[in-house]
């Protein structure tokens, strides 16, 4: 890995703890916060303890940190009360602040490209067709596994868990939070299959 993209890496880490520790100043709720970030504190460690063993390709870090500061902005103000998300709702004359939908989209798409990362360079799978079947199908396994911790939480908080939910009174909101990890990865597979290719090219090509 060329010394330079190292240094943009450790930037991007140290930007990432300034935000968490930002965020973790004045959440709007403390409980809400752990939960929304704990993605975040778990990924980190892992990506730092693999970095040299197991280097992801540059795409694939600055994907995992705009995912992070998704994640830590909706944990310091809870999805439901992202001021961005007010503006998309006011521009756009909406029902309900959207931000949380940019959470689960960047849950299809982020997952995604690590899913077909992982898979290409351990060699598990090499058909295009079967390898963007088997990412999609990941993509969908995570959005469930993620409803159903909030489903479990919903059980143990009960109304204390309303901020980590975001429902907004969204009958549907189960459903389109799947629906729009799908659309993540779908768009992750359509969009950015070239520039992934490229780069899986050039991380074989260094070790």
């Amino acid at each position: 890995m060329p010394r330079h993209h190292n240094g943009t890496y450790i930037s991007l880490l140290i930007f990432t703890a300034l935000a968490l520790i930002a965020s973790a100043w004045h959440p709007h709720d403390r409980i809400t916060w752990l939960m929304e970030v704990l993605p975040v504190l778990i990924a980190a460690p892992v990506l730092w303890v693999t970095f040299k063993k197991f280097p992801l390709t540059p795409l694939l870090y600055w994907c995992i940190f705009f995912h992070a500061l998704v994640l830590i902005l909706g944990g310091a103000y809870t999805y439901a009360r992202v001021p961005l998300g007010f503006w998309v709702q006011d521009l756009f004359d909406l029902s309900r602040n959207p931000y949380d939908k940019l959470g689960h989209f960047m849950q299809g798409f982020v997952p995604a490209l690590i899913a077909r990362e992982i898979l290409l360079r351990l060699n598990v799978v090499t058909g295009k067709k079967m390898l963007a079947f088997i990412v999609i199908c990941i993509v969908l396994a995570i959005s469930a596994a993620y409803e159903l911790i909030e489903w479990a939480a919903a059980l143990m908080l009960g109304k204390g868990a309303d901020d980590f939910l975001g429902m907004q009174g969204d009958q549907w909101d189960t459903q389109s939070d799947m629906f729009l990890a799908l659309i993540g990865g779908v768009f992750a597979l359509l969009f950015f299959q070239k520039l992934h290719d490229q780069q899986l090219g050039n991380v074989k090509t260094h070790h």
